[in-house]
């Protein structure tokens, strides 16, 4: 769905969203009140300045309280794969990014994601991955690499890797299997307004984060649930440990 589509879905009574060198900012009504809108349009690489910008953006609306909601918008390619950005620490600037988008969550903005074209790698996982709740629309295809290139990576053969693409879904890229593991928690419908589905995602977001828990239930992601509450209730038994010898320490 192109950009100035979904917007007028989104937004149909107007809005003051705008696109500069692929970078989406600006906000709109939805319900009582008003949305933040920030993302990556027509294919674009996320480099450092674009990071910076898109988490200046999310300051902002946290700076400025109300619990106002951000979406954010994917239609990307991966991170910019340049020398200069890279020597400039571009994963530095890309975990500020994701950081921003916690941070605001954290401080009672609910973020929500919508893929509605590519998305992946570093660009991916600042984005889309870093929100409260991603939703997708039909035809969007994310990615956390593509096998081409986890095929350099692993030096595996490629047509090994897509063997096993077709049966561990969160092996392999694509909008399905996202679905499947959890990460795309829905799944919105195009031929309806794109804005009661943006609030109802809203409103029935979880207070944690469950994308573990419906990767089990949807079969793509059958053991990080119980891997993670493993590690959690063992993390707790470690505090509780350390707690009582801190209480029991000599002059504690």
């Amino acid at each position: 769905m192109p950009l100035d589509t979904l917007l007028a879905s989104l937004f149909p009574a107007g809005h003051a969203v705008t696109v500069a060198d692929g970078l989406i900012s600006g906000e709109g009504p939805l319900t009582d009140g008003r949305l933040a809108v920030i993302g990556i349009d027509g294919d674009t690489a996320l480099g450092l300045e674009g990071a910076c910008f898109l988490a200046g953006c999310v300051l902002d609306v946290v700076r400025a309280g109300g619990g106002r909601p951000i979406l954010v918008l994917i239609d990307s390619d991966s991170q910019r794969m340049s020398r200069r950005d890279e020597l400039l620490g571009l994963n530095e600037y890309l975990a500020h990014l994701a950081k921003a988008l916690l941070l605001a969550d954290a401080q009672g903005h609910p973020t929500i994601g919508l893929l509605y074209g590519h998305s992946a790698a570093g660009a991916f996982i600042a984005t889309a991955l870093a929100t409260r709740v991603l939703a997708a629309l039909p035809g969007a295809h994310p990615s956390v690499m593509d096998l081409p290139s986890v095929a350099r990576v692993t030096k595996l053969p490629l047509e090994t890797l897509q063997d096993m693409a077709r049966s561990t879904s969160v092996f392999a890229p694509g909008l399905d299997n996202m679905v499947q593991t959890g990460a795309v928690q829905a799944t919105l419908d195009p031929g309806k307004p794109l804005g009661p589905q943006i609030a109802a995602l809203i409103a029935d977001s979880p207070a944690v984060d469950t994308r573990d828990a419906l990767g089990r239930e949807r079969g793509g992601r059958p053991l990080a649930h119980d891997i993670a509450a493993q590690v959690v209730r063992e993390a707790q038994v470690v505090r509780g440990a350390q707690d009582r010898v801190m209480r029991e320490a000599p002059g504690a």
